[in-house]
């Protein structure tokens, strides 16, 4: 009976074997009865073990995809299409580069890594009906190619794969900056609040924690050692450290920055003896060549291409504009971000979890904070180079001048942040920090324009308002406030409109066709529901108007969605507005049978397989979902969008992992998945939460050991 499995397992050495298997010894894993893995081991490097492995359990194809991602290996997977994906990838993780760190790691990090890589093949021996896509065998090096848990951690100064591929595929097209286009579904961010003990009915500090990310990105789990580790919250599949929670001490939630991390330099390039040079300090410099191999599926076989990359002192060239060469200056990983992504699961107090701050090497974040001493704070980025105001960092710089370099890494101290505002509460929702702290916030004067690029959103107004308008916060107090379901983008637009239609003539034939629709408007209270049809007719509207709104006309390139947006109703004739409703009404009508449609009706949740790349079908028992997108100025995110052959919207991303956590003698805490914790069809973890999800009904956080004995399913090593 065993030979079967000896032959299909994954191969590991007799050593490795002897060692993953005496560290599954030392670990234990008990899932409690929402499938949450909590995971106690000896030391820390056993909780990692132990993490990685349930990882799998939950969902090895994620776990493998981000690691293909991250080593530029996709079009091995997804074919020719990727290949340009790929070289971006590795021209800005530089593989060798994670190898030399994890070689010079300090031992404690580098025993994390070893568990890690040992979880991930002990796995994988166990499981030999897991079949990789890709990766038979992970090495302890691969954490650090990915040294930041967000979802866009990657900084490129805005240079994409269509650039290289402009640049690098013999076409030599030279392009000017695309034009964005929106897209409701494509929206991602996250909601940070934080409430001092002097605004809580318990005199406690309280975190809310409200990543807005593709569903099932990141799973839910509690990792506890021997070595004095205890963190709860979010990791990101594959992942060693808790990216998004808390421990006894403190609680941290990342949110998405603007703050410039990367930029783009114009380079001087020419061509001299067969050989590319560029111009620095009225000298000519060698441009360094690499030639970076790829492989990539075509049909059933695996293709080899080869592409002649370029490099100055600033980083790799990564397009051509407009006749002009690029080249990106970036810090996309490094050992002191994954040193720091784990140091901060164990700060047991504000001077600790700052020290560990310190490390800069938080490239894609800001942080919003709260802990047991009644602490609350905020800090706008953390990797911030110093650069010489005069210049416009926004655009590429002249790059054949050294003042335009940067000049080392400004202090936590230098950097936008606020301690403890006497307001008593902080936010930010992927907006400006200028308004994190209400009328208390920093102030936009004190602080160079590339430290603080992120604009206002209507996320952003909507919470600073909500949260002012409570004095004795409790959790459920807490959770109601980050789920108001306000639409502050049509504070302005439906008064707007209501005020084109009723300037038309009596008998207009858009004033008939128009009538009973817009009185539906006038009558809405800016609220989304299940049983709103203003709201369908809203979002549907909204999205018509979004990408006009959002193009940036030549002369101020710079606005935030706020201002595109008053400036486009300040300037919008009558037919700006009351033909795309029209036609807005036309479509539903043409889809349902009437306008008249209940935006629960239309907007669904639905999760049918564990795809990346999910299926829908109207066929199929689907969840009415009365939320919508941040697009619109809601506090909690929904975004949904329509697929081929639906005539229904699915959600994609939005409110992922959700945690609401006070501080105290002892901790109390409650959170709320998307769906469910197992990716596993079969489970009944995938979607146990899944009807939860679309009330934002929380469930009770099991983060002391009695607690999670008390709601055991299933105690086990790994291996068993």
């Amino acid at each position: 009976m065993l030979l079967p499995f000896q032959l299909f397992a994954q191969h590991l050495s007799k050593e490795a074997l002897q060692r993953c298997e005496a560290e599954a010894k030392q670990v234990t894993i008990i899932r409690d009865n929402w499938g949450i893995p909590h995971i106690y081991g000896k030391t820390d490097a056993d909780a990692v073990f132990g993490l990685l492995y349930a990882q799998c359990e939950d969902d090895f194809n994620r776990v493998e995809m981000n690691y293909i991602e991250k080593l530029g290996r996709l079009a091995e997977v997804n074919g020719e299409k990727d290949i340009y994906n790929d070289l971006l990838t590795k021209m800005v993780l530089d593989s060798a580069g994670a190898v030399n760190d994890y070689n010079n790691a300090p031992t404690w990090l580098k025993k994390l890594c070893n568990a890690f890589a040992d979880g991930i093949n002990f796995y994988l021996y166990k499981h030999p009906g897991t079949k990789p896509a890709l990766l038979q065998h992970f090495e302890p090096w691969y954490p650090l190619l990915w040294t930041d848990g967000s979802i866009g951690a990657i900084s490129t100064s805005g240079i994409t794969d269509a650039d290289l591929r402009n640049l690098y595929s013999g076409d030599n097209a030279s392009v000017a900056v695309r034009e964005k286009k929106y897209n409701d579904e494509d929206l991602t961010g996250s909601n940070g609040f934080a409430f001092s003990p002097s605004i809580t009915a318990g005199g406690n500090a309280i975190l809310y924690i409200n990543p807005h990310v593709t569903f099932y990105f990141r799973p839910e789990v509690h990792m506890v050692s021997e070595e004095g580790l205890n963190t709860y919250g979010a990791v990101t599949w594959g992942q060693f450290f808790v990216y998004q929670g808390f421990n006894e001490h403190c609680g941290w939630m990342h949110t998405s920055s603007s703050v410039d991390v990367s930029d783009a330099y114009i380079e001087k390039m020419s061509q001299q003896n067969n050989h590319w040079v560029y111009e620095y300090e009225h000298q000519q410099k060698p441009v360094v060549e690499k030639n970076i191999t790829f492989r990539y599926k075509q049909g059933n076989a695996l293709q080899t291409k080869t592409i002649h990359a370029l490099f100055t002192l600033h980083g790799p060239v990564m397009a051509k504009r407009n006749g002009q060469w690029l080249s990106v200056q970036s810090y996309n990983r490094s050992m002191n971000g994954l040193m720091q992504s784990w140091l901060r699961t164990k700060a047991t107090s504000f001077a600790a979890f700052k020290k560990v701050l310190d490390l800069r090497g938080n490239t894609s974040n800001n942080t919003v904070y709260a802990d047991a001493e009644g602490n609350i704070a905020y800090w706008h980025g953390n990797f911030v180079p110093v650069r010489d105001a005069k210049y416009n960092y926004n655009k590429p710089v002249d790059g054949s001048i050294a003042a335009t370099n940067w000049k080392g890494i400004h202090t936590i101290d230098e950097i936008v942040h606020i301690y403890n505002p006497k307001n008593g509460w902080l936010q930010n929702c992927n907006s400006t920090p200028f308004t994190v702290a209400g009328s208390e916030s920093p102030k936009k004067e004190n602080y160079p324009a590339y430290m603080a690029p992120d604009g206002e959103n209507f996320r952003g107004i909507n919470a600073v308002k909500v949260l002012a308008e409570e004095k004795h916060y409790t959790l459920d107090k807490v959770i109601a406030a980050g789920y108001n379901q306000h639409l502050a983008f049509f504070e302005k637009m439906v008064p707007t409109l209501i005020k084109a239609y009723d300037a038309l003539p009596a008998n207009d034939t858009l004033r008939i066709a128009l009538e009973q629709p817009v009185n539906v408007m006038r009558d809405w209270d800016l609220n989304s529901s299940e049983t709103s049809v203003a709201t369908t007719l809203g979002v549907e509207w909204g999205t018509k108007l979004v990408p006009k709104i959002m193009r940036n006309p030549d002369n101020d390139a710079e606005e935030d969605e706020v201002q595109k947006t008053n400036r486009f109703v300040n300037a919008a004739a009558p037919s700006d507005l009351l033909l795309p409703f029209l036609a807005t009404v036309k479509e539903l009508t043409a889809k349902w049978g009437t306008w008249q449609v209940a935006w629960g009706s239309i907007n669904r949740f639905q999760r049918l397989n564990d795809n990346i790349q999910p299926k829908y079908d109207d066929a199929q028992p689907s969840i009415p979902v009365g939320f919508t997108s941040s697009q619109w100025g809601q506090i909690p995110s929904y975004a949904s969008s329509y697929f081929p052959g639906t005539v229904k919207r699915y959600g994609v991303k939005g409110n992922s992992f959700i945690c609401a956590v006070e501080f105290g003698k002892k901790i109390k805490a409650k959170s709320l998945l998307a769906g469910g914790e197992s990716g596993d069809v079969s489970s009944p973890h995938f979607t146990d939460q899944a009807l939860m999800y679309t009330k934002g009904e929380f469930k009770d956080v099991l983060f002391y050991k009695e607690d999670v004995l008390k709601h055991a399913e299933k105690t086990y090593h790994p291996g068993e």
